[in-house]
């Protein structure tokens, strides 16, 4: 493969609140704090929090998957992050296959199977 993903990017009015809420969320730490930039290491994924102007409209145009962590199931990280700030939007299942959509305290939506 000639690209490597190395980090997902949130645009966000308050980079360092939502990077420290997601810093928790994936038990992983602030790397850089750059001000309008911060980054959150969580092994194996990055995710940038940017500083932009505009407002969030509408429903994310992408948004990450996690997979719940052998022994948690993913009711156990649900109800964890929803103890740590984020909403649940719904449950969904296909043949093989079920996750819940949470929204992050900024309102950015993400799943959990």
């Amino acid at each position: 493969m000639s690209l490597a993903a190395v980090m997902i990017t949130v645009d966000c009015a308050q980079p360092q609140e939502l990077a420290q809420w997601w810093a928790v969320a994936l038990r992983g730490e602030i790397a850089q704090d750059h001000g309008d930039f911060v980054i959150v290491r969580a092994q194996p994924l990055a995710m940038g929090f940017q500083r932009v102007a505009e407002e969030r409209r509408g429903k994310n145009r992408v948004h990450v998957d996690f997979a719940a962590a052998e022994g948690t199931g993913m009711a156990g990280e649900v109800e964890r992050l929803v103890g740590l700030g984020a909403s649940v939007v719904g449950e969904h299942s296909v043949p093989g296959l079920t996750w819940t959509v949470l929204q992050d305290p900024a309102g950015n939506e993400f799943c959990v199977h």
